[in-house]
């Protein structure tokens, strides 16, 4: 079987089908509420910091601060893309953890009560929406 030189994989009417209901599924309301909370919830973990007041704890600053941008960023792509970004789904699960552990595991931090809880309760709400997501698009996929 030969592929004319003109067609390339992105162009296959079988990726492109694949794409349109990956697409269809990302524009249900349910994914696109869950999506919209995953943005406020990387939104708050890039400014905590600032909300919460980690004086002195640059480290920490900058880690909350990439991981909360990432979570934003990624909740964007799959509400305008999902077709597109439906493969990296599995990255926001893993930056929630990271911003509940990163508490203990960044070094040089003295953390107080209002850093842990911060960073407990912002992971796990970015874990809990975006493994709610992950699962409502399995489920309507039938995977």
């Amino acid at each position: 079987m030969s592929t004319s030189p003109s067609m390339s994989m992105e162009t296959h009417p079988d990726i492109a089908a694949l794409r349109d209901s990956y697409d269809e599924l990302g524009e249900g309301p349910a994914l696109q509420f869950a999506g919209g909370l995953l943005v406020l919830a990387g939104l708050y973990a890039a400014a905590s910091s600032f909300i919460v007041g980690f004086n002195g704890q640059t480290t920490l600053m900058m880690t909350n601060m990439i991981a909360g941008l990432a979570v934003a960023l990624l909740a964007v792509g799959h509400a305008t893309t999902y077709g597109r970004t439906h493969g990296i789904t599995f990255v926001a699960p893993l930056l929630g953890v990271w911003l509940i552990v990163s508490p203990w595991l960044v070094a040089g931090v003295s953390t107080s009560a209002g850093m842990i809880w911060s960073n407990v309760v912002v992971g796990a709400v970015v874990v809990v929406l975006s493994a709610l997501g992950l699962a409502m698009a399995m489920t309507r996929r039938g995977t």
